[in-house]
């Protein structure tokens, strides 16, 4: 295995395209297999039980530990994101280890050895991809493809599995929240699978089962990022790297604070909201309404502010003349898709929205807020997408070699010649005259010599100071678009740094239970109770990991803009 770059080992590709097909259906038939196993565990099958479901999964990730430790075979984002969701999961499991001590008369076994595999599992699994996120497999390709995607669906088939537990969960408080909003009439008996005895200590338990609720979006989101991860190093495997020189840019500060201001404004705010409709919301009726009028003015006054942001970033774009980088890049490609997959779950649930208020009977006067909100959450990923991936498609630019090694220096009346600011403070747009001197750029030599104290020195300085009035002219060219070229650049790192912190905000309440999707009622009574639960139950997964996805991605912009 290398490091981010290297060539084939000798062989014909044939084969090789073999081996991504059999290990892609091996990889599908895995995950149809427990996806199959899951769902029957959720309709109480006959002969099926939570334990089976468990058993299957820990099986996948004991092969993938074996896997992991047998190899030698992701951006910045990618790594750090999935170490703190890492440690939150590690947590989650150690809720689980006390919650099966405290229910161990009536749980399985299995319930107990699961926590445990995985955080193992976890543990490994994140050294691992801090190690090996940007290797390019050369060696024992077939093999390692067969690990590979055995991983990737793993990490999907746990996904799934922490979906399904946290929505049965969802569902219990979504049916108290209806009949307390007066749909009275939507009955259906929900089953979250709860044991079937005592707890040993009361207090702990309580703690256990309601933590391990809070703590699941962290779950969710780690192992769909894992999998993301593995996907990227699948693809890369037996993959053709050319040798160039790549241009890491950190993350900085500097230049984005009203980006950070307006961000974090929104991020506080959207706490705030969620807090107060989370009391309130199930309270009664009129404080289950108010609840949801402020949640959708809230985000309709968010999504529009990130709208116009959006737009303006693309008109700046629209007004730059950039070429875009066409290379292939499976990291690339993969965060592109993901982008536009993961927003049609949200667009899905606005456009059941939207037609549950045109064609609804009654209207209720929050449900009207609903009509703008979901008109603005299409268009926002919309205009979204498009920025986040032109931005990744854009070529960053580069300072000019022959214009770095310019020698700059200032003339003045006098035979003393002063070195000028460098050209880094110049570039930067920082560089000023000071005492009537006039910069002088041009490539190769300083633009004046001294004067010889001798004949003709009257005569030269008046050619030096007729050059300088000719190079002044084009210096303040430069500095002109210079200048304009930083504000721009400006203008869009606090634009991605705003929606960076957007994103995050609109992550923020869907994954911790503020889902007027569920509480809003009248899309249970035009399409159904169980349609729409189950349409709202398959989307919103997708439209937690879109906020996510966006976040990383648009840190990414903001590091390259």
């Amino acid at each position: 295995m290398e490091k981010g770059a290297g060539s084939p080992s000798v062989g014909g590709s044939y084969p090789q395209k073999n081996a991504e097909i059999l290990s892609s259906q091996y990889g599908i038939n895995l995950f149809l297999a427990g996806l199959l196993l899951t769902f029957a565990w959720a309709v109480h099958a006959v002969g099926i039980s939570k334990s089976h479901l468990l058993s299957y999964l820990i099986t996948l990730m004991l092969i993938q530990l074996l896997w992991m430790l047998w190899s030698h075979a992701g951006a910045r984002w990618l790594k750090c994101g999935i170490t703190l969701f890492a440690v939150i999961t590690l947590i989650l499991d150690s809720f689980k280890i006390g919650y099966y001590v405290d229910f161990s008369n009536c749980l399985s076994p299995t319930e107990g050895i699961f926590p445990v595999t995985h955080a193992v599992h976890t543990i490994l699994q994140v050294y691992f991809l801090w190690c090996h996120a940007k290797d390019i497999i050369q060696s024992f390709k077939t093999l390692e493809r067969f690990g590979v995607i055995h991983s990737v669906f793993t990490n999907l088939l746990l996904w799934t599995n922490g979906v399904l537990t946290e929505s049965k969960h969802q569902l219990n408080e979504h049916k108290e929240r209806l009949i307390t909003l007066g749909f009275g009439n939507i009955t259906i008996v929900l089953d979250d699978h709860a044991p079937q005895c005592n707890c040993t200590t009361t207090t702990l338990c309580s703690i256990f089962s309601q933590g391990i609720y809070y703590l699941y979006p962290f779950n969710i989101e780690y192992h769909i990022l894992a999998s993301t991860m593995l996907y990227v190093l699948w693809k890369n495997i037996g993959r053709k790297v050319e040798h160039h020189q790549q241009y890491k840019t950190p993350f900085k500060f500097h230049g984005i604070t009203v980006g950070m201001i307006f961000g974090l404004i929104v991020l506080t705010s959207t706490i705030a909201i969620v807090v107060v409709y989370l009391i309130q919301i199930g309270r009664s009726k009129v404080k289950s309404e108010l609840a949801l009028t402020m949640f959708y003015l809230h985000a309709i006054f968010v999504l529009a502010l990130m709208c116009t942001a959006g737009i303006v970033a693309l008109l700046i774009y629209r007004l730059e003349d950039r070429s875009l980088d066409n290379s292939k890049n499976p990291a690339r490609k993969l965060d592109a898709e993901l982008l536009v997959g993961t927003a049609a779950g949200s667009w899905l649930l606005s456009w059941g929205s939207i037609l549950a208020i045109i064609c609804a009977q009654a209207h209720p006067k929050y449900t009207w807020y609903n009509l703008p909100y979901s008109a603005l959450v299409i268009i926002e990923k919309y205009i979204q997408n498009l920025f986040i991936i032109e931005s990744i498609h854009r070529e960053q630019e580069k300072v000019n070699d022959s214009i770095k090694t310019l020698r700059i220096v200032t003339i003045s009346r006098g035979s003393t010649l002063s070195l000028s600011p460098s050209y880094k403070e110049i570039y930067n747009g920082r560089a000023a005259g000071d005492g009537g001197e006039v910069p002088c750029l041009f490539k190769g030599s300083i633009c004046g010599r001294e004067n010889d104290a001798g004949a003709g020195a009257a005569k030269e300085e008046t050619s030096q100071e007729n050059s300088s009035v000719m190079h002044s002219a084009s210096d303040f060219s430069f500095y002109s678009r210079n200048s304009v070229t930083n504000n721009k650049r400006r203008i869009l790192k606090n634009i991605a740094a705003f929606l960076f912190l957007c994103n995050l905000s609109l992550w923020i309440p869907p994954a911790f239970g503020c889902r007027p999707e569920y509480d809003n009622g009248l899309e249970e009574i035009v399409f159904g109770f169980e349609p729409w639960i189950i349409v709202v139950n398959l989307a919103m997964p997708f439209s937690i990991f879109y906020r996510m996805h966006s976040a990383a991605s648009l840190f990414e912009v903001n590091c390259k803009t």
